[in-house]
């Protein structure tokens, strides 16, 4: 089953609260108070964010996280590839080949191999289409102290 892990939700967390910020510099420290997350787990993912280059981190007093480019050209598929690595539907990959290099033993005689690869490619495109701007405008009811924070008017 293709299920997000917490990373994933902690990632998307985080990256909707730093659009609604605007240009604002977050801190993991606010960010996790704010929505009640593990400190060490949000670091770990926004560490894998800034290496991917979605976010930049800035050291300091007044140090934190923002994002490196607009929410529109941000997507979900990215996000989701940098924080849990490559999207796949099922074990096999969508090229026959397996993750360690290896090919598919059943990729002969796999009567499942093209209809994954079509879900595939579907989910791909569909994930690709959806941005960090789109889900941050779908603002939930958070605590007002977040929606503060994030300078969004209650």
């Amino acid at each position: 089953m293709f299920a997000l892990t917490k990373k994933s939700d902690y990632a998307l967390i985080a990256l909707s609260h730093m659009t609604r910020s605007g240009n604002a510099v977050c801190s993991a420290r606010e960010v996790a108070s704010l929505y009640h997350l593990s400190p060490a787990l949000l670091m770990n993912v926004l560490k894998g964010l800034t290496r991917r280059g979605l976010v930049r981190s800035s050291r300091g007093a007044k140090g934190g996280y923002a994002l490196a480019e607009e929410p529109e050209d941000i997507t979900l598929a990215r996000v989701i590839e940098a924080v849990e690595g490559p999207l796949r539907v099922a074990r096999c990959k969508p090229h026959d080949q397996a993750a360690n290099g290896q090919n598919c033993d059943l990729a002969d005689t796999c009567p499942l191999r093209s209809p994954v690869r079509r879900v595939q490619g579907k989910l791909e495109e569909f994930l690709s289409k959806i941005t960090l701007a789109e889900i941050a405008m779908e603002w939930p009811e958070v605590a007002p102290e977040a929606q503060l924070a994030a300078g969004v008017q209650a």
